[in-house]
């Protein structure tokens, strides 16, 4: 497993992490997720820990904090070998304290994941999502003083606008709070608009980017064929509504251009998408999801083995887009990129 600093900090984390929202499986998203149990959930994290895949992440609205609860429970007794990664602001419940990032949820968000993870600090702790009501200045205040209490070790974003993230970054340097040093964010072959704007300000700031979904909401699995019906046990039958929808014709594209990788390297397709995510520019970590140990042990295949850069170049070919405006021109028109090239 190799090793990459977490944007600018000095925190070291693996290529590879594991994303835990497949346990707990509550609620018509995450159930359709996996629905790993305790002891299941040991067994992956027990995997991870071989490969050298140290850090793991969930939120407390993954099964409306069973994810958290499994996880502390799985780690019990082996604390200091796993980095764990949470989030909070998305809604856990209908009430006007239940969302958001104000400091009164912060506060009781921290102290509530502690007791389910079962431990007495966080190493990053991200913003799920970016809370409108609440002034920034009260977001980043308040994560100052949970670092200084010792509960959180690092502070990041998930899910966060260009001028979102920039507008957090420039009020921690001007108040000497801590800075987002991660931002957990969509990405993959059939998701591509992180590169727009996300990309170039992480390289700028010194961002590390955690990739979730790497494989497009299961997309890129290889199970997905032009001419075939869904797959049955896809989740994509229970959870495409809750993510971006994808031109039918781009991603058989990019699966004929998988495949083709495929054939030359004896590598599966998920491994291949992987790979190629761990060539991109900002990216720390990518954020592996398994419903069990064979999905778990195919994703670890991604590393140990690199794609030649013709490889690479098909596959940025195959699924290629053109970012909106005013990105485009940049793309392009000659005497923009002159000025402004694309950072891959």
């Amino acid at each position: 497993m190799d090793y990459r600093n977490l944007g600018a900090s000095g925190l070291k984390v693996p290529v590879l992490s594991f994303g835990t929202g497949t346990f707990g499986g509550q609620g018509p998203l995450f159930s359709a997720w996996g629905q790993s149990g305790v002891d299941e959930a040991r067994r992956l994290i027990d995997i991870c820990l071989d490969a050298g895949v140290n850090l793991v992440d969930t939120a407390d609205v993954y099964s409306n904090g069973a994810s958290e609860e499994i996880l502390g429970a799985a780690i019990k007794g082996r604390r200091d070998k796993v980095l764990i990664s949470t989030k909070t602001g998305l809604p856990m419940g209908d009430g006007p304290l239940d969302a958001g990032t104000s400091r009164h949820r912060l506060v009781a968000a921290v102290d509530a994941a502690l007791r389910r993870l079962g431990t007495d600090y966080i190493d990053l702790f991200q913003l799920h999502a970016f809370d409108a009501f609440t002034p920034v200045d009260e977001v980043l205040s308040t994560l100052d003083a949970l670092v200084r209490a010792g509960k959180l070790r690092y502070v990041g974003a998930s899910n966060f606008s260009g001028w979102h993230l920039m507008k957090s970054l420039a009020a921690a340097e001007r108040h000497g709070w801590p800075r987002y040093v991660a931002h957990q964010v969509y990405y993959s072959l059939v998701g591509r608009d992180y590169e727009s704007e996300l990309m170039p300000l992480a390289l700028d700031q010194g961002v590390g980017a955690l990739v979730w979904s790497p494989l497009g909401w299961g997309r890129l699995t290889g199970k997905i064929r032009r001419g075939q019906p869904l797959p049955k046990n896809s989740r994509l039958n229970e959870t495409a509504q809750f993510g971006p929808p994808v031109d039918d014709d781009r991603l058989y594209a990019i699966v004929d251009a998988l495949d083709e990788v495929a054939a030359e390297t004896g590598r599966s397709v998920p491994q291949i998408a992987i790979a190629w995510l761990l060539t991109r520019p900002s990216v720390s970590s990518v954020i592996l999801g398994a419903r069990d140990e064979a999905q778990l042990r195919d994703n670890l295949g991604a590393v140990g083995w690199t794609l030649s850069p013709d490889q690479v170049a098909r596959l940025d070919k195959a699924s290629a887009v053109m970012p909106a405006y005013p990105y485009y021109p940049y793309r392009i028109q000659q005497g923009f990129a002159r000025l402004n090239p694309a950072p891959v």
